[in-house]
């Protein structure tokens, strides 16, 4: 899981647990969000790399500007 690409559906922010759907086993699957940073917030339809998985379906996300992916 890290180091895939998604796309946040539901906005990642301060105290906000959002959502980013990722292919994944030749599909696609949505998982809950944690923005890396605490202060950061992510909007809906921004790409995303995770950074860390938390299983079951965890993760924390930065944007692809910041993450570089």
């Amino acid at each position: 899981m890290v180091g895939l690409m998604g796309r946040v559906t539901g906005t990642v922010g301060p105290g906000l647990v959002g959502e980013v759907i990722v292919r994944v086993r030749g599909g696609a699957e949505h998982f809950l969000a944690y923005a890396a940073s605490s202060k950061d917030r992510i909007e809906s339809g921004t790409v995303v790399m995770v950074v860390e998985y938390l299983p079951p379906r965890r993760g924390r996300s930065g944007t692809s500007s910041t993450w570089c992916c």
